[in-house]
């Protein structure tokens, strides 16, 4: 059975960081694409960060998140991680990891999240 699970997440001062985690088990995620995506009070999910299999590649929703994020794997380890930087209190939210799908393209296997809080 396939299962993701998020750590990391925390309350935390503006401007400050933390370091979201991924555990994936069931099976190896060594070939598909993963992700972050958040969702705030009252708002839609949205897609945060995306890397591709080997790690080399990385797409981020905005320059303001390129420029303060950065999403990292280990494939060794099945895990996924999320380095957030000069956190910002619109970053409050639900964080989310997930895998897509080779075939579909599809975003198909979701964690439960990790909640971050950033205090003003």
């Amino acid at each position: 059975q396939v299962q993701l699970v998020e750590s990391g997440g925390g309350l935390v001062q503006a401007g400050g960081s933390l370091r979201l985690s991924c555990a994936a088990s069931g099976r190896s995620f060594s070939g598909n694409v993963m992700g972050w995506f958040r969702r705030a009070p009252g708002k839609e999910r949205e897609f945060v960060a995306s890397i591709d299999s080997s790690g080399g590649s990385a797409v981020y929703a905005d320059d303001s998140v390129k420029n303060r994020f950065t999403v990292s794997r280990e494939n060794a380890k099945n895990m996924l991680y999320l380095q957030m930087n000069h956190l910002k209190p619109e970053g409050t939210a639900v964080y989310l990891c997930s895998v897509r799908t080779d075939i579909t393209k599809s975003w198909r296997y979701w964690g439960q999240g990790t909640e971050v809080t950033v205090s003003s």
